[in-house]
């Protein structure tokens, strides 16, 4: 099995219309990593269409996408080079995708954010940035893209990386390397760019390859979050996903937060049994003796226990079009935990602008970065999301709806707070 930290997920953000699906379907041409078929495929719907050859289809694959001409799911596509392979994550541009956008950066170790050398700094490429920072994401590189538009203007690529630094060194942001690109022509994608002889740094390719992957999940302590409880042939089966560490054959756990131990009976897929299962994996277990725990119990061992609360402080991006009232109670989930909670907003801020919000306190609208106190009516568990990501991001719903989104960053205390709050809105 291939190791995990040879692998790496990226997320590509920008403002729409700036280039984020062709540099992936060029970066994939150009590798020859493409599904046997997919050029052919590409050229008869651009002929279909009345259009010239269009890179972006390879990820804008849905009919809809190719016709209105924007990227509405978010979708992941893998890549390899000779160092490693990639998760690549077509992240939408578009305020009213912002929620798949959330899913995409809330799944990456590495970001690349393009920016338009004709547009420069635009409303979503400042929203993506404010959620690059809160989600922690620290390595990034930016790539000026549509250079060709510009003529290769190093004066023009100078200007626009100044504007992006103005924008990034405020919210803690140190990109790794800022790349002058045409998506288009493939410029400076795989090969060095002969129309740019003025630059001198890597290529969107030797960029990817100097990121650093996580360390894989299988060094970490278990987490192994119930989501659900089956009763087969008179044996009780929880079953849900090891989302860190290593489940074992005989191993006494710990579920949390009722404190309840048992050992492993039997690990179980698919009818088959096995003596371990690693992060990643979805299994059923059976216990030596009855557990009386229901879904959203976390099984741990080894190592030290996650944080069991009732009270964090945290920041949420809003991304429902009906605002939060004060007084509002709506549900939290974090992992297959699901429990009522009580909100009182701190602070908010305009995630386009990055200014602070003092108008209708206690009310957040759709796009707001809000820092919040969350009480919830019982006890959840709860992880630092750079730890074990399923149990540090949480979302809240409304009516059956998921209506904001954040991260634990920081679990290690029951009321610590984000890095984004001291940076952005503190």
């Amino acid at each position: 099995m291939e190791k995990l930290r040879d692998q790496l997920k990226l997320v590509i953000v920008g403002h729409v219309d700036h280039g984020k699906s062709t540099l992936i379907g060029r970066l994939l041409f150009d590798t020859d990593s493409l599904p046997e078929g997919k050029v052919e495929e590409i050229e008869r719907i651009c002929r279909k269409l009345g259009r010239e050859m269009e890179f972006a289809f390879v990820m804008d694959h849905l009919e809809e996408e190719q016709v209105q001409g924007i990227t509405i799911d978010t979708a992941q596509i893998f890549f390899r080079t000779g160092k490693r392979r990639y998760v690549i994550i077509d992240a939408p541009g578009h305020k009213e995708f912002v929620k798949n956008m959330l899913t995409g950066a809330s799944q990456a170790e590495a970001a690349l954010l393009i920016v338009d050398a004709c547009d420069g700094v635009r409303e979503q490429t400042r929203r993506h940035a404010c959620l690059l920072r809160m989600f922690g994401l620290e390595q990034v590189i930016v790539v000026i893209n549509k250079m060709d538009l510009v003529g290769y203007s190093r004066a023009r690529f100078e200007a626009v990386k100044h504007e992006i630094s103005k924008l990034l060194c405020p919210l803690g942001i140190t990109p790794k390397h800022t790349i002058p690109i045409s998506a288009r022509s493939g410029d400076n994608i795989v090969w060095p760019s002969d129309q740019m002889p003025w630059y001198k740094g890597p290529t969107v390719l030797d960029g990817l390859d100097s990121f650093i992957p996580k360390e894989p999940g299988l060094n970490q302590a278990l987490r192994f979050p119930v989501q659900d409880i089956y009763q087969v042939q008179g044996r009780k089966i929880l079953v849900g996903r090891v989302e860190a560490g290593i489940m074992r054959q005989g191993e006494e756990v710990t579920f949390l937060p009722q404190e309840i131990r048992a050992k492993v009976r039997s690990i179980e897929i698919l009818w088959k049994e096995k003596t371990e299962a690693g992060a990643g994996e979805c299994i059923g277990i059976t216990t030596d003796e009855p557990v009386y725990i229901e879904r959203g119990a976390v099984a741990c061992a080894g190592g030290a226990t996650p944080r069991i609360t009732s009270l964090l402080q945290t920041n949420m991006i809003w991304m429902s079009s009906r605002p939060f009232r004060p007084g509002e109670q709506l549900l939290l989930r974090v992992a297959t935990q699901e429990v009522p909670v009580d909100i009182s907003v701190e602070k908010r801020m305009d995630s386009s602008t990055l200014e602070e919000i003092t108008e209708h306190p206690g009310t957040v609208l759709e796009t707001e970065i809000a820092q919040v106190s969350i009480r919830t009516r019982q006890p959840i568990v709860i992880e630092d999301f750079n730890q074990v990501q399923e149990l540090g991001r949480f979302v809240l719903v409304r009516d059956l709806d998921i209506v904001a989104g954040g991260i634990i960053a920081d679990a290690s205390s029951a009321f610590g707070k984000q890095a984004l709050a001291g940076s952005l809105i503190a």
